[in-house]
């Protein structure tokens, strides 16, 4: 495997059509990406697979799409409004603002993490270590503030408190507020889970790292809604789940490993991170939390609405407890690009870039390709507009054989399909793998039957 730098996966992503810089034509917005054809693609598939174990595949679980925009009230019942925030603190010396806890977090390369920390704490840590300002190398701060994370706008024609409104920092109270909603409309019984793919807002003041940490992203949440006294268990299961999940997608075990939370936020009983080891470092792909029955209790009481639950065999009442899985979908995909490039030395001494990308998780699943464009197009785009009905399917005529096999390894296509004389003869086409560069034949009605078999997860 070649040795990848953040900067080398920045710049294979533009040249491929996975990720671009936002708004890049007016200098870019800081931190604000937008998905290419083929990166789009990717996470489409991300999240299509997620929807296909956590909703699909498990019984008793329900999807929902909810508003970004909610009712302020869901976030001074959720503490965003009041203890959403970053601690900060400016370098008096170039002016430049920091997050006190990335300070020491990037200080340490990972190893110590101020999560739960007051600011007394991380002051105290940062003066210890002499953490010196990585713009300017010096070490004269401002005390940490805090700083809410949350976007604000406004309804309506007239900016004033009374019209204010966020957008979500996340998607998980959606899902909270519609407990009851889908327990009735669906007679769900406990244990039930709900989850849902959708957009957050987070005004974060240091973004960065590529995709890693953006203000706007796309989360995968799912919520399990469970009796008390059986949290520890599922919670157990979904720790392993959702490793198990990344395990059979293509990420080795050794760049994976789980940070359980030493301080927890105050609606936790137990928190657990999922980390993977990126050109920068080890970062959260997906957390664990067991967050009791906080969520529906702020709810209760702020909106005066029972969030009971009653069980009808034992009659008994009470307010669930919520496991929650999360996964950054953004993040996810970076993982993906990030574990699955290579740069191989060929047998003739060549190099040859290539995404061993899972198969269910590719852009493109086949592509197809003409052997000579003058001869065999024709009945090429025939056999592309057959196979583009099941697969994605690009569609590559130019240039030498071996040129467009590249092309197609460097974006992680698994299969090309050739088409040549024997295509016109005898009805048969040429099926390269990407991984292993195998070629075999196959009559045209074969064709369909082994790739559903060699493409879904």
């Amino acid at each position: 495997m070649t040795k990848l730098t953040m900067d080398k996966i920045v710049a294979f992503s533009k040249t491929h059509g996975f990720i671009y810089q936002g708004s890049e034509i007016y200098g870019g917005l800081a931190n604000t990406w937008d998905y290419g054809p083929l990166g789009v693609e990717l996470k489409n598939n991300i999240k299509k697979i997620w929807w296909k174990k956590y909703i699909q595949e498990r019984m008793n679980s329900y999807g929902i799409d909810a508003s970004i925009l909610m009712n302020p009230n869901v976030w001074v019942a959720s503490g965003h409004v009041g203890g959403f925030n970053d601690p900060l603190m400016d370098c008096k010396e170039c002016k430049t603002r920091h997050r006190s806890d990335s300070l020491i977090e990037n200080y340490t390369n990972g190893l110590v993490t101020a999560d739960g920390w007051s600011k007394e704490e991380m002051m105290e840590y940062i003066n210890k270590n002499n953490i010196v300002c990585p713009n300017c190398g010096a070490h004269n701060y401002t005390e940490i503030r805090e700083f809410n994370l949350m976007f604000k706008t406004h309804r309506g024609v007239t900016e004033d408190n009374k019209n204010e409104i966020y957008l979500r920092p996340e998607t998980a109270q959606g899902q909270f507020v519609n407990f009851l909603n889908v327990q009735r409309s669906l007679r769900a019984k406990i244990p039930f889970g709900i989850g849902q793919v959708g957009k957050a807002f987070r005004n974060e003041i240091t973004p960065g790292n590529f995709t890693f940490r953006t203000i706007e992203f796309e989360q995968m949440e799912y919520q399990l809604f469970c009796k008390p006294g059986t949290d520890d268990e599922f919670y157990e299961f979904f720790k392993n789940f959702s490793k198990d999940l990344f395990l059979d997608l293509g990420i080795r075990d050794e760049h994976l490993r789980y940070h359980d939370h030493e301080k927890l936020a105050h609606y936790a009983k137990a928190a657990c991170d999922i980390e993977y080891l990126f050109p920068l470092g080890w970062g959260e792909v997906n957390g664990t939390h067991n967050r009791t029955n906080f969520d529906l209790t702020q709810h209760q009481d702020h909106s005066k609405k029972a969030m009971h639950y009653l069980d009808p065999e034992t009659n008994e009442k009470y307010v669930p407890f919520v496991i929650e899985s999360t996964i950054g979908a953004d993040r996810a995909a970076l993982m993906f690009l990030c574990e699955a490039y290579d740069e191989e030395t060929l047998d003739n001494g060549e190099t040859r870039e290539i995404l061993h990308l899972h198969p269910a998780l590719a852009p493109y699943k086949v592509s197809v390709l003409p052997l000579i464009k003058k001869y065999h197009s024709e009945k090429a785009v025939e056999l592309f507009n057959l196979v583009n009905k099941y697969f994605s399917t690009s569609y590559d005529e130019t240039g030498k054989i071996g040129k467009r096999y590249r092309r197609q390894d460097v974006i992680g296509t698994p299969y090309c399909i050739t088409i040549d004389d024997e295509t016109t003869n005898n009805n048969t086409v040429t099926l390269r793998d990407r991984d292993s560069m195998e070629q075999i034949t196959l009559k045209v009605d074969e064709l369909i039957p082994y790739l559903n078999n060699k493409l879904f997860y």
